[in-house]
């Protein structure tokens, strides 16, 4: 059994994207632990701000909660940001997100995951964390056949520059690492859902598409594969790595990246049937060609994780967009 220390309430953690989808049920996990947070999010318009408001307005009804606006770009803010909080363990969730919006805004991604992560990282070497956590993705994986997708495979071959700014955040933290021995921990995310979710994420538009009695667009004629994460697993993941920084490897180096998927890959035309069955509607389809900087097919190989935390994600879809669609629901009154 791996030996590893539970999360310690008395941290104090920095989480940005605190207005995100996960930052936000990440927070309120911690939270609900006694764990003092503060939150910093630029709350840009890239989906609808009022569903990040809306989260705010959860997370500072905790008397342990603090929140910053404010722009990973902006140095200065993020220099001030951690001058003032002084946080024992950053968890980096700060991201511009989304495949398909890289190709025609590459320079938000530029911006937010590429600068703003080295204002972190430069923020990280100045005050001494105990321990760095950030956002990677299974977009780094490309459109490699082998599966279930491993950390030793060689993600090389990025497909859209999302995937690539992932991919250079996790060489960038290792570097830090390396050269200032900053503990850093890469969280490969496997297509997260559940409520409070992301409205540009395919489920979520699948559910206002299906509300408004619209169809729904199916890329690639619905042969997908997705490794589909419920929030709750994600966050579960976290909160065992939080206070366990990675060991030093033979160079001296603390440094890991690991997978949290369900290590149990959907078809797409089956995630979208429960969650009509979830919904109690019926959506007609239009049948697409794949879209640019899609991949076929992610499958996560969580052996890493189950080795050293005894965890492994295990809600099942039925029960995930069963919650989705419940909060859906009571949140849009549909």
């Amino acid at each position: 059994m791996a030996k590893y220390r539970k999360f310690d309430t008395y941290k104090k953690i920095l989480i940005t994207g605190g207005a995100g989808f996960i930052g936000f049920h990440l927070s309120k996990r911690l939270l609900e632990l006694g764990a003092n947070v503060v939150g910093f999010d630029n709350c840009n318009d890239y989906y609808d701000v009022s569903l990040k408001e809306s989260r705010l307005a959860i997370l500072q009804a905790y008397p342990n909660y603090e929140f910053i606006k404010g722009d990973l770009a902006d140095e200065s803010a993020v220099k001030a940001l951690f001058d003032k909080s002084k946080p024992d363990i950053v968890v980096n969730l700060g991201a511009q997100a989304g495949v398909r919006y890289s190709i025609d805004h590459p320079r938000s991604y530029i911006d937010s995951n590429l600068i703003g992560f080295f204002n972190i990282l430069e923020a990280c070497r100045q005050i001494g964390v105990e321990h760095l956590l950030f956002a990677s993705s299974s977009s780094v994986y490309g459109n490699q056949e082998k599966t279930p997708f491993s950390t030793t495979d060689n993600v090389d071959h990025p497909i859209s520059l999302y995937a690539a700014t992932k991919k250079s955040n996790e060489l960038m933290a290792y570097t830090y690492s390396h050269l200032y021995g900053i503990p850093a921990t890469g969280l490969r995310f496997f297509t997260v859902y559940g409520p409070y979710g992301r409205p540009d994420m395919a489920y979520f538009k699948f559910a206002n598409l299906i509300r408004d009695g619209k169809p729904i667009k199916i890329y690639n004629n619905g042969d997908m594969l997705r490794d589909f994460t419920y929030v709750d697993d994600i966050v579960a993941g976290i909160e065992h790595m939080l206070c366990n920084p990675p060991k030093a490897n033979t160079e001296g180096d603390k440094y890991k990246v690991y997978n949290i998927g369900n290590n149990s890959p959907v078809k797409l035309m089956d995630f979208i049937e429960t969650l009509e069955k979830a919904l109690g509607k019926t959506a007609e389809k239009e049948y697409l060609p794949m879209q640019p900087g899609d991949v076929y097919q992610t499958y996560a190989d969580v052996s890493e994780l189950e080795r050293d935390f005894d965890f492994r994600p295990c809600t099942s879809i039925e029960k995930g967009l069963g919650k989705f669609a419940e909060w859906y629901r009571d949140y849009y009154g549909a």
